[in-house]
């Protein structure tokens, strides 16, 4: 098949991942790819173009850029595209009006991250009109899939439910020696308990509840730092939050990071505190490195993190509860460890991107079973 991928830019995120991840299985397999990107191409874009894989940038400007539209236009032109697939809104917006009268065989969109819609969202008016030419929507989660039926009003007989998956066997398992390099990186005592986070410093992620919890945490877990890797718009603010909460010493903000598959093993436990999430790849690569979850009750965090398995589902913006979650955990070594297996289990046979990849496959060929 002749597929074009169609996003924002491929900067570092779970979203690019999942593309990249996706589009190198595609090429792998036979199918002719590209990838168009709606602004620049981004800081990934190499891990396509070094496989021999076309990643095009149109540079997009504010508001409606019809020099972008053109753009589009004529590179699925060239490329003859006969699945056009579309990762969020804006990206499909574009595509969409793009592709009429080309022939494009088949238009599906994946809605990334849409556990709940963001402040202040409200319908699209450009997207549901595209709704008639979308043949597909791809919802990463169940919770994903009531939020486009709901909220966004797409037809339930569009809207199919794909997991994100990654690659389990790229991942080490949490380890003794990898805490120590970790402890050595962060400059804390060796048999410091870490608490690590993945995510972008945003309203979504909701790090402030996190550090809350983090300070409840000391009053029991003393010899505790917590890691906070990735970076966003909220970076100051937070420190500032990290500072008037007393614990500015054993908060570590390291920033966006390359090596995260080889920082997860040396943490002690994976939290997430978001207000919206989609399918995380963050929980699934804590899965893939055996470590044992507390993550919030939004999402599709349930459908990874099974209460009381192989981790906690707390509330949201409950410090309180989210700090008492991590304490049970930190408290009980041998559990916390069978906590971890049990996920290192699960993500094996449910959350790889093979089974990703089979499922966009059949969605593509028209075949029953693309959900799960």
């Amino acid at each position: 098949m002749k597929i074009t991928h169609l996003v924002e830019n491929l900067n570092r995120g779970g979203l690019e991942r999942v593309v990249i991840n996706l589009v190198r299985a595609q090429h792998a397999a036979g199918h002719e790819c590209r990838v168009i990107c709606l602004y620049e191409a981004g800081s990934l874009a190499h891990e396509l173009t070094d496989h021999g894989i076309a990643v095009d940038a149109c540079e997009k400007r504010s508001g409606m850029d019809f020099r972008a539209l053109a753009n589009v236009r004529r590179m699925l032109r060239e490329h003859r595209t006969e699945i056009l697939h579309t990762h969020n809104i804006i990206a499909h917006d574009y595509a969409a009006l793009a592709s009429l009268g080309l022939g494009t065989r088949m238009l599906v969109n994946t809605r990334h991250g849409r556990g709940i819609a963001p402040p202040g969202a409200g319908r699209r008016w450009m997207y549901v009109r595209c709704m008639r030419w979308t043949d597909h929507v791809v919802g990463v989660c169940l919770a994903a899939k009531k939020n486009l039926i709901e909220h966004d009003g797409v037809a339930e007989s569009k809207v199919v439910v794909v997991p994100n998956g990654i690659h389990v066997e790229r991942f080490a398992p949490a380890s003794a020696e990898a805490h120590r390099r970790l402890a050595m990186l962060l400059g804390v005592r060796e048999g410091t308990r870490l608490i690590g986070s993945v995510g972008r410093l945003n309203w979504a992620k909701d790090i402030a509840t996190m550090i809350r919890a983090f300070k409840r945490l000391r009053a029991t877990q003393p010899d505790s730092a917590l890691v906070l890797i990735g970076d966003g718009s909220l970076r100051g603010e937070l420190t500032q939050l990290a500072e008037a909460e007393g614990v500015t010493d054993t908060v570590h903000f390291l920033g966006d990071r390359g090596d995260v598959r080889e920082l997860l093993p040396g943490l002690d436990v994976l939290a997430m505190s978001s207000v919206s999430e989609g399918y995380s790849i963050a929980l699934l690569e804590a899965c893939a490195s055996a470590l044992p979850i507390v993550a919030t009750d939004v999402g599709g965090n349930a459908e990874i993190v099974r209460d009381g398995v192989n981790g906690h589902i707390v509330p949201p913006k409950d410090p309180e509860k989210f700090a008492a979650a991590l304490e049970d955990v930190l408290r009980d070594i041998d559990r916390a460890h069978a906590m971890g297996r049990a996920g290192y289990d699960w993500v094996r046979r449910y959350g790889s991107v093979e089974t990703m990849i089979a499922r966009y496959q059949a969605l593509y060929e028209g075949r029953t079973g693309a959900a799960p």
